[in-house]
């Protein structure tokens, strides 16, 4: 399988100035070849390196494989989209490959600037051993909020996918996050509790439009998002494990466009267009795969209405929030706990799931069925 990892630079204030300059170089190169390219109509890498590649050099004063990667992302980036011309901006990602950067140890990297290399120190997190041999392809150099990473592609392997004895529903929502078929709940009221913090303290800060006011905004920029996708981490590691112990399949509802059939009051709206839906069903599903645990999709229509029991449906089955009562049968429990079991019993095992990359210039993952049997 294949992860991006992000490697923080520990740089001098030299060596971050020496960056910061080399990428404002190669982006300014970018909007000069893509001005090229959308004036004569020529998108292709090749047909612009012809044109411009000495000219890119004595210009912008970028190395020969600064040049070609440069000439590289204006070239894929008009290959997703060609209906105007492109724009990059001064601090936009800067494309390493293999000749501009090596590792010379795991702690250790040799990255080229205008300036010549720089031997910088990196830090990444530790929750996997990383082994040289793993890394792959190129490198995306990136400045967030003024401190420079390295998103690496890295080679991982997969644990071999087992015939599961049983399957684990999973129901994700926002009371909690996620309930799984076994009466395991993740709350997600913490989630929601900062979300309405700082979405309180966003308002006040934005009315007064002061200088200060800006730089809290600023400082806060993101803090949300981090905390939640900390979140989402935590909870689908933890489903995993537990599938894997129990080498059990994990079902999960396949909850495309929900967010555009949202109806109803404002809080709510709010509170489905800023949780990511998304986001903890691509870390469970890319999570499974390493374990080899099998990944089910399925209809969501009617899991919250229908009795695991009996099979009923009625829309008055759901009592409250919390609540399931079969109208039918009189079968009485938790409502996503229902919900999860209802998943988990619509799971066709002879179709699971793999990820894989969307067409190119795509960033999101997505699923494909595997036949029966195969490995993802």
């Amino acid at each position: 399988m294949l992860l991006t990892l992000k490697m923080k630079l520990m740089t001098t204030e030299i060596q971050h100035e020496r960056l910061l300059r080399t990428m404002e170089r190669f982006n300014a190169a970018c909007d000069f070849i893509s001005a090229f390219a959308w004036s004569h109509k020529t998108f292709g890498k090749v047909g612009i390196q012809k044109v411009l590649y000495r000219e890119i050099r004595e210009q912008f004063g970028l190395s020969a494989q600064m040049a070609v990667r440069a000439v590289g992302k204006v070239s894929e980036s008009y290959q997703v989209e060609r209906s105007c011309q492109h724009g990059f901006k001064p601090h936009g990602a800067m494309v390493y490959d293999q000749r501009i950067l090596s590792f010379k140890t795991l702690e250790t990297c040799s990255i080229l600037t205008l300036d010549g290399r720089e031997t910088v120190a990196i830090a990444y997190g530790g929750y996997r051993p990383l082994e040289m041999n793993r890394i792959r392809g190129q490198a995306d150099l990136i400045l967030v909020n003024g401190q420079f990473y390295l998103m690496v592609v890295v080679d991982l392997p997969d644990d071999p996918q087992f015939e599961p004895n049983d399957v684990i529903g999973v129901d994700l929502g926002i009371v909690n996050i996620a309930t799984t078929s076994d009466g395991t709940q993740y709350s997600g009221s913490k989630c929601t509790t900062v979300r309405q913090k700082y979405a309180t303290i966003k308002v006040r800060l934005q009315a007064v439009q002061t200088w200060d006011a800006k730089k809290h905004l600023k400082r806060i920029s993101g803090r949300e998002r981090r905390f939640k996708r900390d979140v989402n981490h935590c909870i689908s590691k933890q489903i995993v494990a537990a599938a894997k112990d129990t080498q059990s399949g994990l079902a999960l509802e396949d909850l495309t466009g929900i967010r555009e059939g949202v109806s109803g009051f404002k809080a709510l709206r709010a509170a489905i267009g800023k949780w990511a839906f998304f986001e903890i069903a691509s870390f469970i599903r890319y999570k499974a795969q390493m374990l080899g645990v099998p990944v089910y999709m399925v209809d969501p229509h009617n899991t919250s209405k229908r009795c695991s029991a009996c099979g009923y449906i009625d829309p008055e089955n759901r009592t409250t929030q919390a609540d399931f009562f079969c109208l039918k049968c009189g079968h009485r429990e938790n409502a996503d706990i229902n919900a999860a079991k209802n998943i988990a019993q619509r799971a066709d095992v002879n179709q699971p799931i793999a990820l894989c990359r969307e067409p190119k210039g795509s960033r999101r993952l997505k699923c494909k069925p595997t036949p029966s049997g195969v490995g993802s």
